[in-house]
């Protein structure tokens, strides 16, 4: 068990937008105590940050592949490296 820090950039792809998924990662992300945000993206995707305990990380990363009932992910890709996230976990506007 691993309990060093990380922090993910990510681009989750599908069915993810109209859907609740930002308020689920949202609601996910405070259950397990994370810092980061998520916003929806005029492409069609969500992108999140992430931080947290690497093993937490590693089990919301596992998570965004299910996503609320609607949701239809297609794809969770890892982007450039950003700073960690502080503070609770938000939902950002559309970017």
């Amino acid at each position: 068990m691993t309990q060093d820090p990380l922090t993910v950039h990510l681009l989750i792809e599908g069915r993810v937008q109209g859907v609740g998924y930002r308020a689920w990662c949202a609601e996910e992300a405070v259950a397990r105590d994370l810092s980061g945000w998520a916003r929806n993206l005029k492409t069609g995707a969500v992108e999140a940050v992430i931080s947290g305990p690497s093993d937490t990380v590693v089990d919301m990363m596992d998570a965004l592949w299910h996503g609320p009932a609607l949701a239809r992910v297609t794809s969770v890709s890892d982007l450039e490296p950003v700073e960690p996230a502080t503070g609770r976990f938000t939902v950002r506007e559309t970017f």
